[in-house]
């Protein structure tokens, strides 16, 4: 007789992760990573899903509930504004870093 395995849902498990703002980070620069920005866009929605939902971040952020929607879809073209308010209002924030490779430094005789 086959054994029964319990499963939990993907999606319960992943919202509940993403209540740290630690993990959510992680998941955005994880995402950031792909080659298609609608990526980025579908988790900044799971990060807000996790957090209350699209309406409660747009309350948070003072940003137009319709056009959060709209903005977090997979057409979606945030503005750098609404984009720091969406991340500010989760507890994030943008960060620039550096792709080339860290250069050895010199060592003096």
């Amino acid at each position: 007789m086959a054994k029964t395995v319990k499963t939990e849902p993907y999606r319960e498990n992943l919202l509940q992760s993403l209540k740290d703002p630690c993990a959510a980070a992680h998941y955005l620069d994880a995402c950031l990573e792909d080659d298609d920005p609608r990526v980025f866009l579908l988790a900044l929605r799971d990060v807000a899903d996790a957090h209350g939902g699209v309406g409660d971040l747009a309350a948070r952020s003072r940003l137009n509930r319709e056009s959060l929607y709209r903005t977090l879809s997979r057409s979606g073209n945030p503005s750098l504004n609404s984009l720091a308010a969406m991340l500010n209002s989760l507890g994030l924030r943008l960060a620039v870093q550096s792709v080339a490779p860290a250069r050895k430094k010199r060592r003096v005789a």
